[in-house]
């Protein structure tokens, strides 16, 4: 015999008012430094996004800093 077990998560923000819909997103967002997500509907996740631009449109690639070795920054003469 084989038992199926279904989990459903609800919609956070619908949870405070004591609402039961069904979350089909997550949102994530940092809190303290730290990386937090939420279960939201679409509902929810679509004003989220409406409200607050992503972060990615305005990211950029880091450059690679140059890291001076010991022995070449000591011991290699100037030249000029």
């Amino acid at each position: 015999m084989v038992t199926e077990v279904f989990t459903r998560k609800y919609c956070d923000p619908h949870a405070v008012n004591g609402e039961k819909v069904e979350a089909t997103e997550v949102i994530q967002f940092a809190w303290d430094g730290v990386v937090r997500e939420v279960d939201a509907c679409e509902e929810c996740k679509k004003d989220y996004d409406t409200r607050f631009e992503p972060l990615l449109d305005y990211s950029r690639p880091v450059k690679k800093r140059r890291t001076v070795k010991k022995a070449e920054s000591t011991d290699a003469p100037v030249e000029g």
